[in-house]
């Protein structure tokens, strides 16, 4: 008799569907419905999910999500309960290979899904990733520590100050590189305030995550974690950078700078981009072709920077129209000391907004201004508009990304309360935040639809 252990997580019509057709979590199915047939494994359900659809695994590794109500019939050819655990064994240690150290943070680099809740749950330990990505071991010698197990939209200044004192940490004890595993959604703010918290690294320091987790059959976990493993042993590039896919593809992986990158996407495995500039370097599980020759070099000495100073009393504002003078007198009147505006066109904002971004200047508060065109320079001499911006106490941010210009204010607030100080440290260029152009190739966007790209598309889309 089957018992509601058989049905994990099923509940209403679609638990109704299952016991109706005598067919329980881990059956081995083919189902028939009014709209086509799917054969598969019964998945558990989360706890939290509606009790309106049936969960498959199919043969091509997608789960699928069936109406219950649609099901005509199904036919059941066996059964086998599933463990969900990632295989550990030890990682072996080899003399001739350099030592890489894995930081986590929370991000899905290899992992298993927790069926009651619906969670990845990631693996950490070198005995999991050795499980899960037995090629690490040709690498390097992987350790891991956990630092925090927080989605990325929960980083924030107290684990970015932990992440630079770890990384200082390990740096003295002689790792050739060190790996950060972390959530996409902002990993692109802390790879810029790691920029500014650890300067001067003798080694490479890599940011790396995934857009698709580790049971997905298209997911770019272990291939990012890699590319990020071999960058952080064998490149000579010392700098914070992000690894993630270069095209759609497997082909590469691309290593953008901390300061000039951005999640452009929300699901494309090749999310990550530098914007207004070229990447690093591309890197493959052969080797590492750089792209530039700019960047900081490897260095066999142990000394490095650390300066977590932050101030968390920094806002950002995107710029829309009719915005009201209340958003910045709320950022004014809770005690805000910075404020990043992302304006339009050359860096704009409208007439009501001036009194309170007066009021703001008067009171002391540090007001810069960048683009959310996000390619391009902030030129405020152009028009009126911008003229009279600068006479209220806004500072042009030049090509500064809007968030990183974020970041970088609460950090430069952080060493001072001397806003001519403040405005020195913004300006001055930090790992690449500024720079004096952008290059012709560092703006490239195709439009889609246009004879000369579709044939460029053609003939290289795989």
């Amino acid at each position: 008799m089957m018992t509601t252990g058989d049905f994990k997580g099923y509940r209403g019509e679609a638990l109704s569907t299952l016991q109706n057709f005598d067919a329980q979590v881990w059956s081995d199915v083919k189902i028939t419905t009014d709209k086509g047939t799917y054969t598969g494994i019964i998945l558990p359900r989360s706890e939290t999910a509606d009790p309106l659809h049936v969960v498959i695994k199919m043969r091509s590794g997608y789960n699928v999500g069936i109406a219950a109500s649609t099901i005509q019939n199904m036919v059941i050819s066996g059964r086998k309960e599933a463990h969900y655990k990632i295989p550990e064994k030890e990682f072996p240690v080899d003399p001739k290979k350099g030592r890489v150290k894995l930081l986590g943070t929370g991000g899905t680099i290899a992992s298993r899904l927790d069926y009651r809740t619906g969670a990845v749950i990631p693996a950490f330990s070198p005995g999991e990733l050795y499980g899960s990505v037995p090629e690490l071991a040709d690498i390097c010698n992987l350790e891991t520590e956990k630092l925090y197990g927080v989605f990325s939209e929960n980083m924030g200044p107290e684990q970015w100050v932990g992440t630079a004192q770890a990384i200082g940490r390990e740096i003295e004890k002689g790792v050739e590189g060190i790996v950060i595993g972390h959530g996409t959604d902002t990993m692109h703010h802390t790879a810029a305030i790691l920029t500014y918290m650890v300067q001067h690294s003798p080694v490479p320091i890599v940011m790396v995550g995934s857009q698709r987790s580790s049971d997905r059959p298209s997911s770019d976990a272990a291939l990012n974690l890699m590319h990020a493993v071999k960058t952080a042993v064998d490149s000579d590039i010392a700098e914070v950078m992000v690894c993630m896919f270069g095209p759609t593809s497997n082909m590469y992986g691309l290593l953008h700078r901390g300061t000039r990158v951005r999640k452009m996407h929300s699901s494309y495995r090749s999310t990550f981009r530098t914007i207004g500039d070229i990447p690093l370097a591309m890197v493959d599980r052969q080797k590492i072709t750089p792209l530039r020759q700019d960047y900081n070099h490897r260095r066999h000495e142990r000394s490095v920077t650390i300066n977590t100073a932050f101030d968390d009393r920094v806002g950002i504002v995107y710029y829309y129209p009719n915005m009201k003078p209340d958003i910045i007198d709320a950022l004014i009147d809770n005690g805000y000391r910075g404020i990043v505006i992302a304006g339009t066109g050359l860096g704009h904002v409208n007439k009501p907004l001036y009194p309170s971004i007066k009021r703001a200047h008067e009171k002391g508060i540090a007001i810069y201004m960048t683009v959310q065109t996000l390619w391009g320079y902030v030129q405020m001499y152009v028009y009126d508009t911008g003229r009279d911006l600068m006479e209220l106490g806004i500072v042009p941010a030049a090509n500064m990304l809007p968030e990183v210009a974020y970041v970088k204010l609460g950090w430069a607030l952080g060493q001072t309360s001397d806003l001519e100080e403040v405005k020195r440290i913004m300006l001055t260029p930090i790992g690449g935040d500024i720079t004096e152009r952008e290059p012709h190739n560092g703006y490239l966007i195709s439009q889609g639809g246009i004879p000369e790209v579709e044939a460029f598309i053609s003939g290289h889309w795989k």
